[in-house]
């Protein structure tokens, strides 16, 4: 995928050039190892492996972790708050001089946050944002334009009018809550002809399916679904087609779909006009910067708001926490402008869910 580089390669142009550092070449380099060479021991905790887009994360980390000279240990919390607390401990025991997590309950992980800190072990976390405590760099894109997209989408193929159920994430979780408030924004202010139906779904598909249903069977003339991530994506299409709604854009029974992610499957869904759009969340990115910034992060690195030469921008959420917002670009099937803003076709080669 990438050659061995310097460390400092990727990371903000903020970051001062002698900071470079040359990547560990020993042999277990990327691999799950207590070895004491000069590659630092990493612990790298997986949120999940029940979605694609998890698993696609979980096969980059080992490859980024080869490229960077890092050495991991790896654990799965399989959304659970209380094994990713366990994981932490154990990855504590270990010795690890690095963490990255992703935690899907951001307000939850905080005292755990506190003790790595306590222990001077650097966090990184990927995808959600802590509700407090103390990180070294959070890696995100946009969630708030996850929902403004998907609303302007709906909100443009609508003609502003009609029904739309929005199948929410987690509301325990930043991701969740940023997406939600993000599209009932949005469309209060630019589609207020529009109605709106939030389903809270705790990320679970079976959740999400079952609701979609019973909204269906109460409002039978919606006309546009936001999934909020593809956990959502098989059950979603099964009633659709059980409806008999799997028909063209051009026919006045259409029910316009865009979901988030960007995995394999829902491009390939595109494609096949099962779904209309999706914002490609980069797990490719995610293990890459996740990984560099935590590798930083062990050497003292320190990062300054701003823009950065992977073309994304350093934030400053509050005091003393940063956030690097990668882009995720709106995917729909022709490509063409949607409200003015540019998106993405679905078999384009950079989109990482066409390389995956």
């Amino acid at each position: 995928m990438t050659k061995r580089a310097l460390l400092g390669l990727g990371l903000t142009m903020t970051l001062v050039a002698s900071a470079t550092l040359a990547a560990g070449c020993g042999d277990g380099a990327g691999k799950d190892s207590d070895s004491g060479g000069s590659a630092p021991l990493v612990g790298v905790d997986y949120p999940r492996s029940d979605t694609d887009f998890w698993n696609s994360y979980i096969t980059y980390v080992p490859t980024f972790a080869d490229d960077l000279g890092v050495d991991l240990k790896t654990t799965n919390s399989q959304n659970d708050i209380a094994n990713l607390i366990s994981n932490a401990q154990t990855f504590m025991s270990q010795g690890v001089k690095g963490v990255v997590m992703a935690p899907q309950d951001t307000a939850a992980i905080a005292p755990t946050l506190q003790q790595l800190a306590a222990k001077k072990i650097p966090v990184v976390t990927i995808d959600t944002r802590p509700d407090s405590g103390e990180v070294a760099m959070v890696i995100r894109a946009d969630n708030r334009a996850y929902g403004t997209k998907a609303c302007r989408f709906l909100g443009t193929k609508l003609g502003g009018k009609g029904k739309v159920v929005m199948l929410q994430g987690g509301l325990d979780s930043i991701n969740g809550r940023d997406r939600t408030e993000a599209f009932h924004e949005c469309m209060r202010a630019d589609y207020p002809g529009v109605t709106v139906f939030g389903e809270a779904t705790d990320w679970k598909a079976d959740v999400a399916a079952s609701k979609l249903q019973t909204r269906f069977a109460s409002d039978p003339d919606i006309k546009g679904i936001y999934m909020q991530s593809s956990f959502a994506l098989s059950g979603t299409l099964q009633i659709l087609k059980q409806r008999g709604l799997q028909v063209p854009a051009s026919d006045p029974k259409h029910v316009f779909v865009v979901s988030n992610d960007g995995i394999p499957e829902e491009l390939a869904d595109i494609g096949r006009d099962l779904i209309d759009a999706t914002v490609s969340q980069p797990a490719d990115l995610y293990a890459r910067y996740g990984l560099e910034y935590v590798k930083a992060a062990i050497d003292g690195k320190t990062f300054q708001p701003g823009p950065t030469d992977h073309h994304s921008t350093i934030i400053q959420v509050r005091e003393g926490l940063l956030e690097d917002q990668l882009p995720a670009p709106l995917v729909t099937k022709d490509g063409a402008p949607v409200a003015g803003e540019p998106t993405v076709k679905f078999d384009d080669r950079s989109l990482w869910g066409n390389t995956a």
